[in-house]
């Protein structure tokens, strides 16, 4: 493993443990990343016999300028950056837990302590940085066999390592979502025995790691492991709903869990963003509360855009996501999910694409990204047919804004002019008279620029018995 630790931090390690004749090791992620041949995310774990605090600062001592040393006395942690790097020390230590918490008593402890107190076994290997050992692999739990076969193992009885730290399921199901491992079964019987433990964790500690999954390259992978462990009904019930087809004198409706993990894949197949990935696993969440099935019709799912973007809100705040821009973000793709796929259905009209275009705002192509994952359909045709119209409504979209500009369009007369016109107060009018320059700009009766806009207010007013004033 010499060879393969080419970062010259590891030297500078080594020289300080010689210095202070302790001992000390790369442990965890990095290690495992090294030998998938996977890009780190430039986070190096290090784990010395002896304080983590006073060895980062005499690390830090021997870099050239001055580097910054973080430090947590409660926790015997330690943080700095190098050329880039978040390195974080921290003294070997074992810990044992108690039922009602997952917070673990800790103790010092030796290198065999501390693997033994890691996750997984691909992740409780370590590399030792002593001078006379230097580059020589620690694997008790022959994590490296596991990296080979592919699969997530817990390094002591899973039983008691997920009763022990329930987000330790989590964890186990989002890497075998990033690496595309298989768990290894008695630990998945283990997960689904101990799903109900995943209460004794914070949410926002559950939803980082579901965040994790979502972000993952087929997260519809993760999603099936959290349905199947029990957890996913635990977790996020709403989506659980979903699940299953129904059928009524012979016309039945798609099973909608599948059909949104397959829209969830298809836009992380386009897309890193984790909100346009949640406006995926959202946009039909309210289809079970509006399902009917009508007689010599079939199944409806009326205004299930205007439900599911209500319950945003709602399963944003329990499950601890930020109710900021993004939740809006996401409520607004939910609620006009529909918008374009009832264009590329129809008729495309001009005014259609303006009111789409002043409602969407900077979000439209995010929004046609999304309908566009929307298309799953087994039938190449209806698929074919489907792509052909939305280029369709992308190009009358392309043309309408070149000509209007309403991406993020305010009405070029405000509140304020028309009641300096009028010589009036805040009122209905006020509202009356703005209503009616929107909707006549968006229906193309007049261009959309002041001096058109002015005149409509002057003749709306008129019709209100408005008279302007001499100002």
């Amino acid at each position: 493993m010499k060879k393969h630790l080419t970062n010259p931090i590891f030297a500078l390690i080594s020289e300080v443990a010689s210095d202070m004749n302790v001992s000390a090791f790369v442990i965890g992620g990095f290690v495992r990343d090294l030998l998938l041949h996977r890009d780190n995310k430039k986070d190096i774990d290090i784990v010395v016999l002896g304080s983590g605090i006073d060895f980062a600062h005499a690390v830090a001592a021997k870099i050239d300028g001055e580097v910054p040393v973080k430090f947590f006395r409660n926790f015997g942690t330690a943080m700095l950056n190098y050329h880039g790097w978040k390195i974080e020390f921290v003294g070997a230590r074992k810990e044992s837990y108690r039922r009602n918490s997952r917070k673990p008593i800790v103790e010092e402890g030796t290198i065999v302590d501390d693997q033994n107190r890691r996750d997984f076994t691909i992740n409780a290997m370590a590399i030792d940085l002593c001078r006379e050992n230097y580059g020589n692999l620690i694997d008790p739990f022959y994590g490296i066999g596991d990296l080979q076969k592919k699969i997530i193992r817990t390094p002591l009885d899973p039983e008691v390592t997920f009763s022990d730290d329930p987000l330790r399921m989590m964890r186990a199901i989002r890497f075998a979502t990033q690496l595309n491992f298989t768990i290894e079964p008695s630990c998945f019987e283990a997960i689904t025995r101990n799903a109900g433990r995943i209460s004794i964790v914070s949410m926002e500690r559950v939803s980082d790691e579901l965040n994790l999954i979502i972000q993952t390259k087929k997260p519809s992978a993760g999603f099936k492991l959290l349905d199947d462990s029990g957890l996913l009904r635990i977790l996020f019930p709403e989506f659980c709903e979903l699940k299953g087809s129904e059928m009524i004198e012979g016309k039945g409706h798609k099973d909608n869990f599948h059909h949104t993990l397959a829209v969830l894949d298809n836009v992380a197949s386009v897309s890193e963003d984790l909100w346009l990935r949640w406006a995926a696993i959202l946009h039909d969440i309210a289809k079970p509360l509006t399902k009917k099935y009508i007689p010599g019709t079939g199944w409806t799912f009326h205004a299930h855009e205007f439900r599911g973007a209500k319950m945003v809100p709602h399963i944003f705040r329990r499950l601890k996501l930020p109710l900021n821009e993004k939740m809006h973000f996401v409520e607004k793709l939910v609620l006009l999910h529909l918008r374009p796929i009832v264009l590329a259905e129809n008729t495309v009209t001009d005014s259609a694409v303006r009111r789409l275009l002043f409602e969407a705002g900077n979000d439209i192509d995010d929004l046609m990204m999304l309908c566009n994952a929307d298309i799953t359909s087994k039938n190449p045709e209806k698929v074919k047919r489907y792509i052909s119209n939305f280029n369709t409504v992308r190009q009358k979209l392309k043309e309408i804004e070149e000509k209007d500009q309403l991406r993020n369009w305010q009405p070029p007369i405000s509140g304020e002019i028309i009641m300096e016109t009028f010589g009036i107060s805040p009122s209905k009018s006020v509202g009356i008279i703005k209503e009616a320059i929107t909707e006549a700009i968006l229906e193309g009766e007049i261009p959309n620029n002041f001096e058109a806009a002015y005149q409509l207010m002057l003749s709306e007013g008129a019709k209100l018995g408005l008279v302007k004033t001499n100002k």
